[in-house]
């Protein structure tokens, strides 16, 4: 049975459409990548799951949650009960500056969950510990790299106990060699079992990670099947063309 289900998904900007029309089902434990060209409605289509973009048109199903589109001020009381259930991460960190990193972790489960002090601090300790940051609890956002804050953000989203994971490329605004710490902590979180939809241009990571993957081209999904089916047999010619020139551009320029 799916834990998450959108039906015929329409957002726009102005005149440009970014949604088109998407049908998706997630069953529970599903890691889905999503991938294609730039400026094809990945990120858009996250935001949507969570509605911090509100579609126009379509359904949204959240476990026995369902959510017509547009919302309507009615609405935002399930609006607020969704987003409880699903975290997200983000391209950019959004850690309180004048907060540590523990503090950063407890801030939701404080605010919004409403645990006592004593609870939250045990949860973010032992989110940070599953990050590798425990030693770093007492560090402001300043003091840590940019892995480093992009795991406490990880951090904060799982202390949350979320149903979902939504990651929004969440390795692109760090240097290269930090990429790989994050990865591999995104590894270990799908290892216990979460139901994860990312979005992100490692390819590699997003082929031995996922077990699925979507490819999305003019605000439609175009590609849907294991990590095998769709970059080593896409159906679609545009597919077929987006993996070819990625791999050309994965190959050396000069043989010396």
């Amino acid at each position: 049975m799916a834990i998450l289900e959108l039906t015929n998904i329409h957002k726009r900007f102005r005149d440009n459409v970014v949604l088109d029309g998407i049908d998706l089902k997630v069953e529970k434990g599903d890691i889905i990548g999503i991938v294609g060209p730039s400026g094809t409605g990945k990120s858009t289509l996250l935001r949507s799951i969570n509605l911090l973009e509100k579609p126009e048109e379509g359904k949204l199903k959240f476990d026995d949650v369902e959510i017509t589109l547009p919302v309507r001020s009615k609405a935002r009381k399930t609006v607020n009960e969704l987003r409880k259930r699903i975290g997200m991460v983000f391209q950019k960190f959004y850690l309180f500056e004048h907060k540590t990193a523990l503090e950063n972790v407890m801030e939701g489960l404080i605010t919004v969950q409403k645990k006592s002090k004593e609870e939250a601090r045990k949860i973010a300790l032992e989110e940070l510990e599953h990050v590798g940051l425990c030693d770093w609890q007492n560090h402001y956002p300043k003091h840590l790299s940019g892995g480093q804050q992009q795991r406490v953000a990880i951090a904060r989203t799982l202390a949350m106990r979320p149903d979902i994971i939504l990651l929004d490329e969440p390795t692109s605004a760090l240097d290269p060699e930090l990429v790989t710490e994050v990865l591999t902590t995104i590894k270990a979180i799908a290892e216990q079992g979460y139901t994860m939809l990312l979005v992100s241009h490692e390819m590699d990571f997003i082929q031995k990670i996922s077990t699925r993957v979507l490819f999305l081209d003019g605000g439609k999904i175009i590609e849907d099947g294991t990590p095998a089916e769709v970059f080593n047999h896409p159906k679609s010619e545009r597919a077929r063309e987006f993996f070819e020139k990625m791999y050309r551009l994965k190959e050396p320029e000069f043989i010396i």
